[in-house]
C-alpha cells in the first residue's frame, strides 16, 4: 500500500503558486481539503512567469505544451474543464527542423502527414522506418505513463513488476539513440526524435530508450500553446482554485516552518505564520530541504541538468520562414553534448530552440511587432561557468549569440531589437536553482523513478514534494503529475477522483481555522 501523510489533514498549505503546486492544489480542493497557496511572487506560475515590457508579454518559462489532459485532471478535480477557461490551439507544425545543410522538416503530429513529410524529406525507406517508429513510441508511452510516471514510488521493489518486463522487451533500457537508429537511417531524422533527451539533462547516447516518450508527447501526442501565452495556463489554474475556494497569498515569501517533533506545524511566511495540517513544498530542492532543516543522505551527490540561456527579444520584423517552434540544428552533434554535460564549454557550434509566439497570437506584442524567444543550452554552473563569471560573460554572448542567428537565417537580428531581455545561469541561481538549471536534477538512471529524490522526505511526516527536482521529473506535464501524487500522499487517492461535482467552498472553510 503506497504511504500517505498520518494524521489530521484538514488543511493544506502549498507553498509555490507554480504549475505543481497549483495541480496539488486543485487535487486537493477536489477531496475536500481547507488548502492556502503562499507564494513569493506577485502572479502565479513560478517558472512558468509572465513579464510585461512595453506591450511586449513575455512567457519567462517552457513554451511548449504537450498533453494538456494532465492539466485537465487539475482542473476536473474541482468540477472543471480546462478548455471552458483556456483557449488552447494546436500546432500545425509542432516544430520545424532546420539544419545545418539547409534542410527544413516540419514535424507533423498526425500520422499520415509526417509520413509524407518524412519520405519527401528523406526518401520511402525512412517514411517506411517512421512508421516503425511511430508504433514503438506508442507501445512506450502506454507501457511507461500509468506504472512508471503517473506513480508514488515507496521502494524500488515496486518497479518488480509484469510491466517492467514489457518496457525491457520494448528496448527501453538500452541507449536512446541506438534505439532510435533502428527505426531511421538519417541522422537529421535521429536528431528529431532524440534531441529531446536534452530536457532531462542527458545526452542521447547515454539516455534511456525509455525517454523516447518524451519525443511521444512532442511528436505524436501533439503541441499546443494557449492564447495568451503559456503564463494563461496557470492563471486559469489559480482562478479554478481561488474559485474552488483556495486562500492564495501573493508576494509573501516563506521563511520557515514551525515544527512539533516530526510534524511542521506553520508555515512563516515574512508577514504572516498559517497554521496547517499538512504543507507541500514545490521550490527548487535546495529551498526546499532548506525549509526542512535537512537533505535526504544519498551515496552519491545529485547531478543536475544543463542550464540555459534565454534571449526575449521583441522586435520591428520577423523572419517568415521561423514556424512557432523553430529547432536550428548546428553541424554538430555528440561534441555539443560532450560540451554540455561532460567539459562544461560553452557550445561551439549551438542547436537553439527558436520561439515565435506572436505566430499564434499577435496580441502577445504591440501591432506589427513580434516576439522571438531564442533558448541556447549551456553547462550548468557547477560544470561551467559560475554564476559569478556569467556577469562578465553575459554580454560577449548575446552577441556571439545575435551573429549566428544573423548567420543562420535571422539577417538584421540585432538591429531590429526594440525590447529585451537576456536570462543566463546567474539569474537562476539568483531564483534559487540548483547549479544554476531551471531544469534541476538530471533524469540519469539513478535519479529516476524510486531513485529520483522523493516526495516524502524522512524526518518529517507531513511534508509532501512536488516540482520537477521530485517525482516524476522535469517538464510541464510530469511537473503536472507531480502535484497530483503530491496531493495523493495526502488524500489517500486521487484529487480528480470526485471530478464531476464542484466541491463546495463552504465546506472547506470547516474545521479548524488558519
Amino acid at each position: 500500500m503506497t504511504r500517505t501523510v498520518p494524521g489530521r489533514t484538514d488543511h493544506v498549505v502549498v507553498v509555490g503558486a507554480g504549475l505543481s503546486g497549483l495541480a496539488a492544489a486543485l487535487h486537493l480542493l477536489g477531496a475536500g481539503r481547507r488548502v492556502t497557496v503562499v507564494e513569493r511572487d506577485d502572479v502565479p506560475g513560478g517558472r512558468a512567469g509572465r513579464l510585461v515590457r512595453h506591450g511586449y508579454h513575455i512567457d519567462t518559462g517552457p513554451t511548449v505544451l504537450t498533453m494538456p489532459h494532465l492539466a485537465d485532471e487539475a482542473f476536473a478535480a474541482v468540477g472543471e474543464s480546462l478548455r471552458d477557461r483556456v483557449d488552447l490551439v494546436p500546432l500545425h507544425p509542432a516544430y520545424r527542423a532546420r539544419f545545418a545543410d539547409g534542410s527544413t522538416l516540419d514535424v507533423h503530429t498526425e500520422a499520415e502527414a509526417m509520413e509524407a513529410e518524412v519520405e519527401r524529406f528523406a526518401g520511402a525507406r525512412e517514411a517506411a522506418g517512421y512508421r516503425k517508429l511511430r508504433v514503438w513510441l506508442e507501445k512506450l508511452y502506454r507501457a511507461q505513463l500509468r506504472r512508471f510516471i503517473d506513480v508514488n514510488f515507496d521502494s524500488p521493489l515496486q518497479l518488480l513488476t509484469p510491466d517492467l518486463a514489457r518496457l525491457a522487451a520494448l528496448g527501453g533500457f538500452g541507449r536512446l539513440d541506438a534505439r532510435i537508429g533502428r527505426f531511421l537511417d538519417d541522422e537529421r531524422l535521429r536528431r528529431v526524435f532524440s534531441f529531446q533527451s536534452l530536457y532531462a539533462g542527458v545526452a542521447p547516447e547515454r539516455a534511456l530508450a525509455a525517454y523516447a516518450v518524451i519525443a511521444y508527447m512532442d511528436t505524436v501526442a501533439g503541441v499546443y500553446f494557449p492564447r495568451g501565452g503559456m503564463h494563461a495556463l496557470p492563471r486559469a489554474m489559480a482562478d479554478a482554485a481561488e474559485a474552488a475556494g483556495a486562500d492564495l497569498r501573493f508576494g509573501q515569501t516563506v521563511t520557515r516552518l514551525e515544527r512539533s517533533g516530526d510534524r511542521v506545524t506553520a508555515v512563516v511566511t515574512e508577514d504572516d505564520r498559517i497554521p496547517c495540517d499538512a504543507v507541500v513544498l514545490t521550490p527548487d530542492l535546495p529551498i526546499t530541504y532548506r525549509l526542512l532543516g535537512h537533505a535526504p543522505k544519498r551515496p552519491v551527490s545529485l547531478q543536475f541538468s544543463p542550464s540555459a540561456v534565454i534571449l526575449h527579444a521583441g522586435t520591428d520584423r520577423t523572419w517568415p520562414w521561423l514556424a512557432h517552434h523553430t529547432i536550428s540544428f548546428g553541424g554538430a552533434w555528440k561534441r555539443t553534448f560532450h560540451e554540455l554535460t561532460r567539459t562544461g564549454r560553452l557550445m561551439s557550434d549551438p542547436s537553439l530552440l527558436i520561439t515565435r509566439p506572436t505566430t499564434t497570437d499577435p496580441t502577445l506584442a504591440p501591432p506589427g511587432r513580434h516576439l522571438h524567444y531564442i533558448l541556447a543550452p549551456c553547462p550548468n554552473t557547477r560544470l561551467g561557468p559560475s554564476a559569478t563569471d556569467w556577469g562578465d560573460l553575459a554580454a560577449d554572448y548575446r552577441h556571439d549569440l545575435l551573429t549566428e542567428l544573423d548567420r543562420r537565417g535571422l539577417d538584421g537580428i540585432a538591429s531590429s531589437i526594440e525590447e529585451q531581455c537576456l536570462v543566463t545561469p546567474a539569474d537562476w541561481h539568483a531564483q534559487g536553482h540548483a547549479a544554476g538549471s531551471p531544469f534541476s536534477a538530471a533524469h540519469t538512471f539513478a535519479q529516476t523513478g524510486p531513485f529520483r529524490p522523493r516526495n516524502l522526505p524522512r524526518g518529517t511526516v507531513n511534508a509532501v514534494l512536488a516540482g520537477c527536482g521530485t517525482t516524476p521529473g522535469v517538464g510541464v506535464p510530469t511537473v503536472l503529475l507531480s502535484g497530483k501524487l503530491a496531493a495523493a500522499r495526502i488524500t489517500g487517492g486521487v484529487g480528480s477522483a470526485r471530478a464531476g461535482a464542484r466541491p463546495r467552498p463552504a465546506a472547506r472553510r470547516e474545521g479548524r481555522p488558519a
